[in-house]
């Protein structure tokens, strides 16, 4: 964009003494020139350079510098030079306030797991235990410090207390630290037994 755009006005040429045209009517149309130039969809780069651009013509306009008393000319100069400033002012705000956050909302919020953990944290403490015990991660060479994050991030669970959980896991007397899952093949049978049941009732 043209950043000479204002300075190309007919007000422009009237205050350089190239218009003979009527002061008020050249003003009148320089406005509408600036109000169309920050509100016409333009980049706000350049609006910002044209404005600052005709700020300084006008303000060190020799017109407006050596005149020794107001004159029409000298007063539609520092009307135009006020209006300049204004707008910019506008534009400034207006910039700062359609910045997009740093983040934006869907990424502020926490992010919901497809598959949530709705079990004990204790519980899933102990899968992981099981998994590990059982060396069907990575061949057996994923440590406890990788699958923990992992698994919790997976399900969405905190991890504050369950480095806790583990330590109580490893403390129990029993040889077996799998509880949870003895607790499901546990559920498992019962329901299988269960099914057998209903099974020899319809016979």
């Amino acid at each position: 964009m043209n950043h000479l755009i204002l300075a190309e006005t007919q007000f422009f040429a009237m205050i350089n003494g190239k218009d003979n045209g009527s002061t008020e009517t050249a003003y009148g149309g320089f406005v509408q020139e600036v109000i169309n130039l920050c509100y016409g969809g333009n980049d706000a780069k350049h609006i910002i350079v044209a404005l600052a651009f005709a700020e300084i013509e006008l303000q060190h306009h020799p017109q407006n510098l050596s005149a020794s008393e107001e004159n029409v000319v000298t007063v539609y100069i520092r009307k135009a030079l006020s209006f300049i400033r204004k707008m910019q002012k506008m534009v400034s705000a207006s910039a700062i306030t359609s910045v997009p956050p740093l983040t934006s909302t869907s990424e502020t919020k926490a992010t919901v797991p497809a598959l949530q953990w709705t079990g004990n944290a204790v519980e899933l403490v102990e899968l992981i235990y099981a998994l590990y015990a059982t060396g069907c991660i990575n061949g057996g060479k994923a440590s406890l410090k990788e699958l923990a994050p992992v698994l919790y991030s997976f399900f969405g669970v905190e991890s504050k207390d369950c480095y806790r959980f583990y330590t109580d896991i490893k403390r129990r007397k029993s040889d077996s630290r799998t509880y949870f899952l003895e607790k499901m093949q546990d559920k498992l049978n019962a329901k299988m037994r269960h099914d057998d049941e209903l099974e020899r009732m319809r016979r």
